[in-house]
Protein backbone atom coordinates (compact mmCIF):
# COMPACT_ATOMS: atom_id res chain seq x y z
CA UNK A 1 0.00 0.00 0.00
CA UNK A 2 1.43 3.13 -1.26
CA UNK A 3 0.30 6.53 1.14
CA UNK A 4 0.24 10.04 0.47
CA UNK A 5 0.13 9.79 -3.42
CA UNK A 6 -0.09 12.04 -5.85
CA UNK A 7 -3.52 10.92 -7.96
CA UNK A 8 -1.70 10.20 -11.23
CA UNK A 9 0.62 7.79 -9.54
CA UNK A 10 -2.31 5.40 -9.40
CA UNK A 11 -2.70 5.37 -12.88
CA UNK A 12 1.50 4.64 -13.47
CA UNK A 13 0.82 1.94 -10.82
CA UNK A 14 -2.30 -0.06 -12.55
CA UNK A 15 -0.01 0.58 -16.03
CA UNK A 16 3.66 0.15 -15.12
CA UNK A 17 3.70 -2.35 -12.81
CA UNK A 18 2.99 -6.24 -13.10
CA UNK A 19 1.95 -8.61 -11.07
CA UNK A 20 -0.59 -7.00 -9.18
CA UNK A 21 -4.37 -8.77 -9.06
CA UNK A 22 -6.31 -5.33 -8.18
CA UNK A 23 -5.44 -2.00 -7.55
CA UNK A 24 -8.00 1.04 -5.75
CA UNK A 25 -7.54 4.37 -5.15
CA UNK A 26 -8.83 5.38 -1.34
CA UNK A 27 -9.25 8.46 0.73
CA UNK A 28 -10.40 8.39 4.17
CA UNK A 29 -11.86 10.47 7.18
CA UNK A 30 -13.41 9.96 10.77
CA UNK A 31 -17.00 10.61 10.69
CA UNK A 32 -20.23 10.58 12.93
CA UNK A 33 -22.62 8.23 11.20
CA UNK A 34 -26.41 8.42 12.51
CA UNK A 35 -29.69 6.09 11.68
CA UNK A 36 -32.43 7.76 13.52
CA UNK A 37 -31.58 8.58 16.95
CA UNK A 38 -28.38 6.09 17.00
CA UNK A 39 -24.83 7.85 16.63
CA UNK A 40 -21.80 5.95 15.91
CA UNK A 41 -18.35 7.17 15.37
CA UNK A 42 -16.44 5.30 12.97
CA UNK A 43 -14.44 5.94 9.33
CA UNK A 44 -15.56 6.44 6.13
CA UNK A 45 -13.25 5.15 2.83
CA UNK A 46 -13.71 6.83 -0.61
CA UNK A 47 -12.45 4.13 -3.10
CA UNK A 48 -13.88 1.93 -6.12
CA UNK A 49 -15.24 -1.61 -5.92
CA UNK A 50 -12.08 -2.75 -6.72
CA UNK A 51 -10.94 -1.86 -2.87
CA UNK A 52 -13.24 -4.71 -1.87
CA UNK A 53 -11.18 -7.62 -4.31
CA UNK A 54 -7.59 -5.64 -2.86
CA UNK A 55 -8.99 -6.08 0.55
CA UNK A 56 -10.27 -9.55 0.19
CA UNK A 57 -14.09 -8.21 1.23
CA UNK A 58 -17.10 -10.14 0.74
CA UNK A 59 -20.47 -8.80 0.77
CA UNK A 60 -22.82 -10.48 3.33
CA UNK A 61 -26.07 -8.42 2.26
CA UNK A 62 -26.71 -6.40 -0.71
CA UNK A 63 -24.49 -5.18 -3.79
CA UNK A 64 -21.89 -3.76 -4.73
CA UNK A 65 -21.85 0.10 -5.85
CA UNK A 66 -22.54 0.18 -9.72
CA UNK A 67 -20.22 1.87 -12.36
CA UNK A 68 -22.86 4.49 -13.02
CA UNK A 69 -23.18 5.50 -8.83
CA UNK A 70 -18.97 5.50 -8.94
CA UNK A 71 -18.76 7.44 -11.99
CA UNK A 72 -21.68 10.01 -10.75
CA UNK A 73 -20.35 9.90 -7.18
CA UNK A 74 -24.04 8.81 -5.70
CA UNK A 75 -24.89 9.19 -2.29
CA UNK A 76 -24.32 5.70 -1.42
CA UNK A 77 -22.45 3.33 0.90
CA UNK A 78 -21.48 -0.15 1.82
CA UNK A 79 -20.95 -0.61 5.31
CA UNK A 80 -18.62 -2.81 7.83
CA UNK A 81 -20.43 -5.34 9.96
CA UNK A 82 -19.61 -3.19 13.24
CA UNK A 83 -21.24 -0.27 11.98
CA UNK A 84 -24.29 -2.35 10.91
CA UNK A 85 -24.10 -3.99 14.29
CA UNK A 86 -24.06 -0.32 16.21
CA UNK A 87 -26.80 1.52 13.11
CA UNK A 88 -29.03 -1.45 13.32
CA UNK A 89 -28.68 -4.24 15.63
CA UNK A 90 -30.42 -6.97 13.57
CA UNK A 91 -32.01 -5.68 11.12
CA UNK A 92 -31.19 -5.70 7.68
CA UNK A 93 -29.71 -2.36 6.27
CA UNK A 94 -30.24 -2.55 2.64
CA UNK A 95 -31.71 0.43 1.24
CA UNK A 96 -31.80 2.54 4.55
CA UNK A 97 -30.94 5.84 4.63
CA UNK A 98 -27.96 6.80 6.79
CA UNK A 99 -26.35 10.44 7.51
CA UNK A 100 -22.70 10.94 7.39
CA UNK A 101 -21.36 14.49 7.90
CA UNK A 102 -24.89 16.14 6.75
CA UNK A 103 -25.08 13.87 3.82
CA UNK A 104 -27.58 11.63 3.65
CA UNK A 105 -26.66 8.04 2.14
CA UNK A 106 -28.36 4.88 0.81
CA UNK A 107 -26.86 1.42 2.23
CA UNK A 108 -26.64 -0.72 -0.52
CA UNK A 109 -24.16 -3.57 1.03
CA UNK A 110 -23.15 -4.71 3.86
CA UNK A 111 -19.73 -6.55 4.31
CA UNK A 112 -19.17 -10.02 5.88
CA UNK A 113 -17.54 -9.56 9.20
CA UNK A 114 -13.60 -10.04 9.33
CA UNK A 115 -12.28 -8.90 12.55
CA UNK A 116 -8.72 -7.21 13.69
CA UNK A 117 -6.11 -6.40 11.79
CA UNK A 118 -3.09 -7.46 12.73
CA UNK A 119 -2.14 -4.02 13.46
CA UNK A 120 -5.16 -4.66 16.23
CA UNK A 121 -7.86 -2.47 14.87
CA UNK A 122 -11.14 -2.75 13.77
CA UNK A 123 -11.89 -3.84 9.83
CA UNK A 124 -15.16 -4.12 10.84
CA UNK A 125 -15.85 -0.39 11.13
CA UNK A 126 -15.92 1.35 8.63
CA UNK A 127 -18.02 2.63 5.26
CA UNK A 128 -17.21 2.46 1.94
CA UNK A 129 -18.65 5.12 -0.18
CA UNK A 130 -17.34 6.19 -3.83
CA UNK A 131 -14.54 8.15 -4.50
CA UNK A 132 -15.99 10.41 -6.49
CA UNK A 133 -18.51 10.90 -3.51
CA UNK A 134 -16.40 11.29 -1.06
CA UNK A 135 -14.02 14.20 -3.11
CA UNK A 136 -16.95 16.30 -3.81
CA UNK A 137 -18.84 15.63 -0.50
CA UNK A 138 -16.99 15.01 1.99
CA UNK A 139 -13.27 16.20 1.70
CA UNK A 140 -13.84 18.80 -0.92
CA UNK A 141 -10.95 18.12 -3.14
CA UNK A 142 -9.61 15.06 -5.40
CA UNK A 143 -6.68 14.02 -3.55
CA UNK A 144 -6.21 10.24 -3.07
CA UNK A 145 -4.24 9.67 0.25
CA UNK A 146 -3.45 5.99 -0.26
CA UNK A 147 -3.53 3.33 -3.30
CA UNK A 148 -4.17 0.22 -2.41
CA UNK A 149 -2.65 -3.13 -4.11
CA UNK A 150 -3.23 -6.89 -3.96
CA UNK A 151 -0.61 -9.27 -5.93
CA UNK A 152 -1.70 -12.19 -8.07
CA UNK A 153 -1.38 -15.64 -6.32
CA UNK A 154 2.43 -16.61 -6.85
CA UNK A 155 3.76 -13.21 -7.27
CA UNK A 156 5.89 -12.39 -4.24
CA UNK A 157 4.87 -9.15 -2.59
CA UNK A 158 8.24 -8.31 -1.61
CA UNK A 159 8.70 -8.09 -5.57
CA UNK A 160 5.48 -6.00 -6.20
CA UNK A 161 6.45 -3.56 -3.37
CA UNK A 162 10.42 -3.05 -4.63
CA UNK A 163 8.26 -2.53 -7.96
CA UNK A 164 6.25 0.11 -6.84
CA UNK A 165 9.23 1.94 -4.29
CA UNK A 166 11.17 2.14 -7.61
CA UNK A 167 8.10 3.80 -9.80
CA UNK A 168 7.58 6.32 -7.02
CA UNK A 169 10.77 7.33 -6.12
CA UNK A 170 11.27 7.69 -10.54
CA UNK A 171 8.35 9.81 -10.72
CA UNK A 172 8.79 11.62 -7.13
CA UNK A 173 12.19 12.45 -8.41
CA UNK A 174 13.61 11.32 -5.23
CA UNK A 175 17.33 9.91 -6.24
CA UNK A 176 20.04 8.32 -4.05
CA UNK A 177 19.88 9.19 -0.19
CA UNK A 178 16.99 11.68 -0.01
CA UNK A 179 13.93 10.33 1.64
CA UNK A 180 11.05 8.76 0.53
CA UNK A 181 7.72 10.93 0.55
CA UNK A 182 5.99 7.86 0.61
CA UNK A 183 5.61 4.35 2.50
CA UNK A 184 5.13 1.29 0.88
CA UNK A 185 3.40 -1.21 3.68
CA UNK A 186 3.61 -5.06 3.03
CA UNK A 187 0.47 -6.35 4.40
Amino acid sequence: MADLCRPPDLFAIRDEISGFAAVAPGANSSTQAIYRGTNWSTSITGSTDAFLKVRNWQLDTGRVSSDQELRSGAAVCIIGAIVRKELFGGQDPTGEAIRLKTLSFKVVGVLGAKGQSSFGSDQDDFILIPLHTFQRRISGNREVGTIYLSALDGVPTERVKADVERLMRQRGHITGDQADDFFVRDM
